[in-house]
């Protein structure tokens, strides 16, 4: 049943909308507002444990936080869930083989490149959408800056929430390995040179990143990476298996106050 306000306030409900939910169940307190990739962060965890509920896999007096949090309890029995539900085939040699030739530059050897940064780390009770509002205007800031990178340093000394802050953001030389996985997938492989165009998402938070150099690598064999591919490619096939099983059960589901877009659905964290 929709709830509708009185729209005089005199009862003090004030026109305020219910929150949104999963099957009944609230994803937030009552007025508070989540960006929408927050919210349906919240709704797939939400669907994931009623499901290990359903399944006998976590006590049915297990409940969420309205702040997202989930218990220890709630992970582990999402985790035995997805286990049991997400069939994941292991890749094939041709499939790897195939893989390999159309992304040579992203199992080169020995390819390197000199970095700075301004993180903005993402902090327990820090507001996400005001973070990346301020981190994209300080990266079109730096786009559009002409100096030679003198305001990208003060930018850093000013901002970031990194050590290397005190240096202008310098993080000298890099390799793949040096770096976080997410991190390295957004900036080794490709050819750009100078501040990225995009904003780089990581564990620690968001990065503006800029490319001092690039000292290219040596192709690898196939054989040098194929474990590193195979593993690319099942954790490919682990995500779209989980964006199909999170489809299925929202289909089932009363969701009220959120879309799960079938394309844009994020995993759980």
């Amino acid at each position: 049943m929709e709830t509708t306000s009185c729209g005089s306030g005199a009862c003090g409900c004030a026109g305020s909308a219910p929150p949104a939910s999963v099957n009944g169940v609230p994803l937030h307190a009552q007025g508070e507002h989540l960006p929408p990739e927050a919210l349906r962060q919240r709704a797939c965890t939400e669907l994931l444990r009623q499901q290990a509920q359903r399944e006998g896999l976590l006590a049915a007096g297990d409940a969420p936080g309205l702040d997202g949090a989930t218990s220890a309890e709630a992970a582990q029995a999402i985790e035995r869930l997805l286990d049991r539900a997400l069939q994941v085939p292991e890749p094939s040699e041709e499939a790897c083989r195939r893989y390999h030739a159309a992304h040579p530059a992203l199992h080169g050897q020995g390819e390197r490149a000199r970095l700075r940064h301004v993180l903005f780390a993402v902090t327990p009770g820090v507001d996400v959408q005001r973070l990346r509002q301020r981190a994209e205007a300080l990266l079109i800031e730096l786009r559009c800056a002409d100096d030679g990178g003198v305001r990208f340093a003060e930018a850093a000394r000013q901002w970031s929430n990194c050590p290397s802050a005190a240096q202008g953001g310098e993080l000298g030389w890099l390799t793949r390995a040096d770096c976080a996985p997410e991190f390295a997938r957004e900036v080794f492989g490709a050819q750009e040179v100078g501040v990225l165009a995009r904003l780089v998402h990581s564990r620690f938070g968001l990065h503006v990143v800029e490319v001092c150099a690039r000292e290219a690598g040596r192709p690898a064999a196939f054989e040098e990476v194929r474990a590193s591919v195979a593993l690319v490619l099942r954790q490919q096939a682990w995500v779209n298996a989980l964006r199909q099983y999170l489809q299925l059960l929202a289909g089932a589901a009363e969701l009220h106050g959120v879309q799960l877009d079938a394309a844009e659905t994020p995993l759980v964290q």
